[in-house]
This record gives C-alpha cells, structure tokens and sequence, in this order.
C-alpha cells in the first residue's frame, strides 16, 4: 500500500479523533496526519447481550462516538469536521467481554484468563457529508501467551499498568514482557489497525460512490452543501496459544435513520449550517469577552450556590443581563446549567483569571485590541492596512509606544496576555526536542519569563536569559512564580539595537510572525551572528499548511494587517536558511504554537555539523 497518496488526500481537512487514547494519538500522528481531538461524550451503555458477538457489539459503540462527535461539533464546536475517527476496545474470553479491572484481583483474574482470549478494537471515521457512509471491517492478530507464573503476574499487577487498560494488560509497555509472539498487525494489538485504516481510506477517496457503505441519513434530509459521510471501521485482534493465523473483512450496506434534539437543524433541505454558524460566531466570541471582563468565571469559582441576583451584584450588572448572559454561557459549553451556573473543566482550568494556565490575559487583549481591529476589517482588507489609527485615535507606532509602554494598566494588558500564551503553549514547545546539547538559552522577546520557566523545568540542566525591553523587564515581579528558579534570568534591551546575549540556543517564540520581512531579516542577522557553529535555533510560531488552508487562527489573526506575515514551515526553513541554519525538526504540537529547531552551520565546514545532517518532521497530540 503506498500510504502517502492517502494521506495526502485529507490535506486541508479537519480531521477528528473522537478517542483520547495516547496509543491511537501516538499511532496516527506517527504517520503525520493532522487532527484535533474530541473525546466522544457517547455513554457506553449498549445491551452487550444484544449482540450476536463482541465485534458486534465493538462496532456499534465505535460508530455511536464518532456519530455523536460528529453531529455535536458544528453545534457546539462552532466547525464541522470533514473526517471523525472514534474507536472502542474491548477484551474477550470465549466470547466474555473483559473490562478494565476494578481491582488487583479482577487484574489477576483477567490476566489468569488471557492464555485464551480475544482483543477486539472497533474504529469509524468519515468525512462531511449530509449521510454518514458507513464501511465496517475487522482484523484479527494472534497473540502468543508466555506460560505466566505467579511471581509474574503479581509483579506486573503491582506495577500499576494493567488498571486502565481492557483486558488488564498492554503489549507496547511492560506487558510486553508477558507475550512470546505475534501473527499479524502488531499496531492492531497496540490500538490501532494502520494498515488496513488506511487501505479504507484509500478505497474511499479513489473508490467510485457505488463503492459498499452503510449510509445514516440525517432525519428529513436529503442534500445540502456540505455532506458527512462516516466510515465505520473495526478491528479484531485476537490473542490466544493457537499457531494459526485467522484474519476476515467483512462490508455490508443499510439505511437508518438518526434522530437526535441535534438534528432540528436538519429539517430544511440544504440548509448552510455551516454559514449559519459562523453567522452566530461572533456573538459567541462576544459572550467569552463579557463573561471573562465581569469575572463571571471568578465568581462562581469563589463561591458555590449563589443566586442569580448574588452573582449579578458581584459582577455589578442587571439581573436580566445576568441571566441571559449564562444561559448564553451555558449554551457555548462554559458553564454547567446547576442552579445559576457552575464552571466547566474547561472554565475552571483555563477562564478562572488566577488558575496557572489561564487564558484571562489573552481574552481581556482579544476583547479590547483585537475586537476594535475587527469591526474595521472592511475597511482594513480595501485598504490593506491596520486600522490602529480608526480602533484607537492614533497609529501604530504612537499606540505602541503610548499604550503599551507608557500607561501601566495597558501595559499590564498587554504582558498578561503574553504570559497567557505563554503558560498554554510553554510546556509544548519546551519539550518539543531533546535539548540536552545545550547549557544555556536566550528567550528572545520573552516578555514575563513563563516560557523560559517551562524550558528549565523540562531541561534541568539548562539555563535560560529572558531578553526584552526596559519597561518589560520591570514589570516582570507581576508574573514570577511561587517557587523562584535561579536558572531564569532577565536582561533589559532591544533586540533590534542592542547586542543578544551570548547563549548556546536562541529561541524566538510569537516574534517572528510579527515584523516586516525586513526586520525579520534584520534580526534573524543579528542571532546568526550571536550563534556559534553548532548552537541551536527554537523557532515557534503557528505553521500554516502547504496550501495555506489551515490553521484558520493563523489566517484570521493576519487579517488584523500588521506588516507580518504567516508563514508554513517549508517557508520558516528556507528563511533560516537563507541566515546559515540548518533544519534539524519540526513539531507540531496540536497546541497553539508549533516548533522548528535548526543549528547553525559551520562557515568553515563543506557540510553542516554532524549534529545537523538529519532531519525529520514529528506531529503531536495533547
């Protein structure tokens, strides 16, 4: 099978996992796909005796997630994914379907039984269509049990592995150790069939549309601009002492219907539900603001049970204002609908303003920048320049100066946000390489020092200098953390004026994307001259893809005209390139901001430094 071809061909398509298995994220970033992921809420609840076998019924719970991934998401997710890929795993000893163990002695159990047993994995995957196009297939692998002693049962029992894991155990870990052999897909054993996936793929994007497929319609439609279309796929790994080989692919058709409170939308033949959506788009962004300026996230985590009437004198707003700007809150999945709201996971971790990776900063700056940006975007893409001077009464360079940089509560502003990013993004980007080569960095622009702190705590023996302007490096108190590191250092300068400091690795994180090109020239000059033969480059920023399709926020933010410029990675690589580095990595992190790391090249050298001479690209998941 050539598996570029296919993987090619969902370029520039969101695709989506509906599983949060690290095995099925490492399995499928492996092999460069991008995807998102959105845990299925689908309760795994179905009638096991309903089913003539456990594929059976695998397959059913497999199709119910990503059905239930890929009606929500335009709802709730304001997008629709052009591909959902969700999965279930189950356990079987003749015919018995095993569980996660409760406890050591249901491990024990379960793991006594394993010399005969059947591991079955259920996947479906689609792309949007109006139908759900259904395939289904299965592949079966033989696992060969070692004769499994006492001692080793325990040992691997009180290791702590077997209690989240179907079945009680995991053969990529240290329940490798119980296996002799495998007959057939291994990665079918760790999780995820590749193979035949991506056979399915291929078969779907080159097969005419005859090609077999269950087909769930939507309820009362017919067409419309944007179809789904699900493929349900299984897979059946069987792990037993026979020596025989047994694998089978199974297709069948059908039609049914799905009727869900979600599919209300769908009455109207080729209603745009996507242009609807984004219709509302902005008055979802607007809720998020106000929510988080009145500090309505704060108050319900301050205290529980509150009224409505308690919570809108706390935010000192009318008690009608208050209550529909819950409900609205509550609609977009922020707050949980208990008595007058309660924060979500989600709220709680990253809208609560003093939670450590919150995003507060950076909405109050979307909220009061960006926003005014925005409501001149007409006249902003006319005239092909910012709109500083209509936003805000003056230009570019007076507001920054004035605003950032003169008046305290704007300034303030302006570093939260930088410190929010940089507490989301930091420990992404900070464990992107092996760094281990490098003693010290220079965190250039590197506003509160939050992305710096991750880098130390991910690499202990490095230290790191934060470089950035006067006024920056003053306010940096505001931002330290509790427990102080003394391997974080500032020194206050221009990196446009002044000289770098002297580092082992430079990192520019958000910089780049933000100056002319030739300023991005100017200081890309002055770090290859600071950069010694064999010193490191960590270039993060938001890459956009080859054909400049996705990521949407990296398009929409250059929508604000500031004289930079977005820019893919081939782009970034060539740029550094042109400055004497070479590419050793890049990573997408599927968080804010991706990285790229480069060396520099030895002048005196025919050939980049053996450190230098391999390059390779990695995708992750969070």
């Amino acid at each position: 099978m050539v598996l570029n071809p296919v993987i090619s061909k969902l370029s520039g398509k969101l695709v989506v996992l509906a599983s949060a298995s690290p095995r099925r994220l490492e399995i499928l970033t492996n092999i460069g796909l991008r995807f998102e992921v959105v845990p299925s809420w689908f309760k795994e609840t179905l009638d096991k005796t309903l089913f003539k076998t456990p594929y059976e019924y695998a397959v059913e719970t497999a199709k119910q997630k990503a059905l239930e991934v890929a009606q929500r998401m335009p709802f709730k997710h304001l997008k629709a994914p052009d591909i959902v890929i969700g999965a279930d795993t189950v356990v079987t000893v003749d015919g018995l379907i095993l569980e996660k163990p409760a406890d050591k002695q249901d491990a024990y159990r379960m793991l006594s039984r394993l010399f005969f047993s059947m591991h079955i994995t259920a996947y479906s995957s689609g792309n949007r269509e109006i139908e759900y196009n259904v395939v289904d297939f299965y592949e079966e692998t033989k696992v060969k049990f070692a004769d499994l002693s006492e001692d080793m049962l325990w040992e691997y029992i009180n290791s702590g592995e077997p209690m989240d894991k179907a079945g009680g155990y995991g053969i990529q870990a240290l329940g490798g150790m119980l296996v002799e052999y495998v007959k057939g897909d291994f990665l079918n054993v760790v999780g995820f069939p590749l193979n035949h996936f991506c056979k399915q793929l291929g078969m779907i994007y080159n097969s005419p549309p005859e090609s077999p497929a269950h087909k769930i319609k939507r309820e009362d439609s017919t067409e419309a601009e944007g179809p789904w279309a699900l493929v349900n796929s299984l897979s059946k790994c069987t792990e037993n002492g026979e020596n025989n080989q047994q694998s089978s692919n199974s297709d069948s058709a059908q039609d049914q219907n799905v009727v869900g409170p979600e599919c209300a939308k769908c009455n109207n033949e080729g209603f745009p539900h996507k242009i609807v959506d984004l219709l509302d788009g902005f008055k979802a962004s607007k809720t998020l603001f106000t929510a988080s300026k009145l500090g309505v996230f704060d108050v319900l985590s301050d205290s529980e049970g509150l009224t409505l009437e308690e919570v809108a004198d706390r935010i000192k707003a009318s008690v009608l204002g208050t209550e529909r700007l819950l409900d609205g809150a509550v609609s977009l999945g922020l707050l949980h609908r208990l008595r007058h709201g309660e924060n979500t996971d989600q709220a709680r971790r990253f809208l609560v303003s003093d939670s450590p990776l919150s995003l507060h900063g950076y909405i109050l700056n979307c909220n009061d920048l960006v926003w005014p940006l925005f409501t001149h975007l007409e006249s902003a893409v006319r005239e092909g320049t910012n709109q500083y001077e209509r936003a805000f009464g003056k230009k570019t360079e007076n507001l920054f100066q004035d605003g950032y940089y003169k008046k305290d509560d704007v300034k303030m502003r302006f570093m939260n946000a930088m410190h929010s990013i940089a507490k989301v993004t930091g420990t992404d980007v900070a464990t992107a390489f092996d760094l281990s080569q490098f003693k010290t960095a220079c965190d250039v622009g590197g506003c509160t020092g939050a992305m710096a702190y991750e880098f130390t705590k991910a690499h202990p023996g490095l230290s790191v200098i934060v470089f950035d302007l006067p006024p920056v490096i003053e306010m940096r108190h505001h931002f330290q953390p509790k427990e102080q590191d003394d391997r974080v250092s500032f020194v206050a300068g221009d990196f446009f004026k002044d000289d770098l400091p002297k580092a082992d690795l430079y990192i520019l994180a958000r910089i780049l994307h933000d100056w002319s090109d030739d300023k991005v020239h100017e200081l890309l000059r002055k770090v290859s001259k600071a950069c010694t033969p064999g010193g490191g480059l960590l270039v993060s920023e938001i890459f956009l893809d080859e054909g400049r399709t996705r990521p949407s926020r990296a398009l929409l933010q250059a929508l604000s005209m500031t004289e930079g410029q977005q820019r893919s990675a081939v782009q970034y690589r060539d740029l550094l390139e042109e400055h004497g580095f070479t590419h050793v990595q890049t990573k997408y992190t599927d968080n804010l901001l991706d990285a790229m790391l480069f060396v520099k090249k030895d002048p005196n050298a025919d050939k980049p430094l053996p450190a230098t001479s391999s390059e390779s690209v990695e995708t992750a998941t969070a």
